[in-house]
């Protein structure tokens, strides 16, 4: 790729040179200047230029061509359509505008379980489309997990691969997705509500001129439309919002991890993988990964446990939450905690479940007084086998829980640890 000053343009308002983050523009002669040397091709200036169409960036493969393109419609009195055709056009084009992408967030290598989740639910949403649904990871010598995410319902995977996309950086993965988004125009992108996804997505959707819907529980196809309704909880949790973005593309949403189902292996699938080499190519970086210091202990990810126990206000006291986490060693399980408790102090965040906290999904969900205040249930209620222990049998919890036991948590887990232990004969 290249990138240009259309000269007809530019009007030297250095709008371009405050946004670029390596100083490669100058203003000479109220014109804008820009060093090839030190220019990566992140495209800030290009979206910055966007009222003048100044600025162009131009494909290897278009470079040879574009000459003739721009004469022609120059003598039939279309500069503006030569200047900034591409983008021109995908703005106002929504046909162009094809397929659904997921982008599969990974970990030292290892794929993310929310981009499996994605796969399941955008292979939906593509069928009902009749589109084709693609998978983009970015890394380092990733080609095997390129192949599990066909394996898992993508059709195609464009993977980039570098030293420098071996760990998530903001700054090189944003210009990489972006770049590819711009490239290949889908209709529809999709990203887990994760660290990595809340930090990633409203930074390409900014440059893309897009909308993003954030922490979504649902996605559906509107049949007369063909527009993406994106569901999330909103008013803190009391109503559920559908939000449309019909005039833009791509239609962005993060989806909150244990929402849906995984999806489906399926070893025998083939699919298409397109490969990007970055490696002799340097990505805009302006931090540096020093070091990665885990959390000590062996608590158990919230999100992947099958079974959790989670504690709430009814327990009364911080030192009674050891009840909570003995159960849960009893079982095998994680702890949970509502906001209550987290806000009090008695339990660190990593814990909390609800609107503000993460979303679970186990095979089992015990919670231990507490009360079901909507936006507790928003981040629980899809779990397979919920069981409820509060002393109020007007609580909400027991609206969505499958077992409810009525009587004070501080009786019944201790009742519940002594049976546990004689079955296994350990009383």
């Amino acid at each position: 790729m290249s990138i240009r000053v259309i000269e007809d343009k530019c009007i030297g308002c250095r709008l371009c040179v405050a946004v670029c983050p390596l100083g490669a523009i100058t203003i000479v002669e109220k014109k804008a200047r820009i060093d090839l040397d030190k220019c990566n091709l992140c495209g800030v200036c290009v979206s910055e230029c966007e009222k003048f169409e100044a600025i162009e960036i131009i494909r290897h493969a278009e470079h040879a061509e574009h000459a003739e393109h721009a004469e022609h419609a120059e003598h039939a009195g279309h500069a503006e359509h030569a200047g900034h055709a591409g983008e021109k056009e995908a703005a106002g084009d929504k046909e162009g505008y094809q397929g659904v992408w997921v982008f599969a967030e990974q970990k030292e290598g290892t794929v993310a379980g929310v981009t499996l989740e994605l796969l399941g639910e955008g292979r939906k949403l593509a069928d009902k489309l009749g589109t084709v649904l693609s998978a983009v990871l970015l890394g380092n010598s990733m080609e095997q997990a390129a192949q599990e995410l066909i394996a898992y319902g993508a059709d195609r995977v464009y993977l980039a691969d570098s030293p420098q996309l071996a760990d998530f950086l903001e700054d090189p993965y944003a210009e990489v997705l972006t770049e590819l988004c711009r490239e290949y125009k889908p209709a529809i992108l999709l990203l887990g509500a994760t660290t990595i996804g809340r930090s990633l997505a409203p930074k390409v959707a900014a440059r893309l001129r897009t909308g993003l819907t954030a922490d979504c529980t649902g996605l559906a196809i509107d049949g007369e439309t063909k527009n993406l309704l994106q569901t999330r909880p909103a008013f803190g949790g009391n109503l559920m919002a559908t939000i449309l973005c019909p005039n833009h593309r791509p239609q962005m949403a993060t989806v909150r991890p244990r929402v849906f189902p995984p999806a489906k292996r399926d070893e025998n699938r083939t699919g298409e993988v397109v490969r990007y080499d970055y490696s002799t190519r340097r990505l805009l970086q302006r931090a540096e990964l020093l070091e990665v210091i885990k959390a000590a202990g062996t608590t158990i990810n919230l999100a992947e446990a099958n079974i959790i126990v989670a504690g709430g206000r009814g327990l009364c006291d911080q030192k009674n939450f050891a009840l909570v986490e003995e159960l849960a060693e009893v079982l095998g399980g994680a702890v949970g905690a509502s906001r209550a408790v987290v806000d009090a102090g008695w339990i660190p965040y990593a814990h909390q479940v609800g609107q503000t906290g993460k979303t679970v999904c186990p095979k089992i969900y015990i919670a231990c007084g507490i009360h079901g205040a909507v936006q507790h249930l928003v981040g629980m209620q899809s779990s397979e086998l919920i069981i409820a222990i509060n002393k109020n049998p007007e609580a909400p919890i027991f609206n969505v829980a499958d077992y409810g036991i009525v009587g004070d948590v501080l009786e019944v887990i201790p009742a519940l640890l002594k049976e546990i232990k004689k079955a296994r004969g350990e009383a």
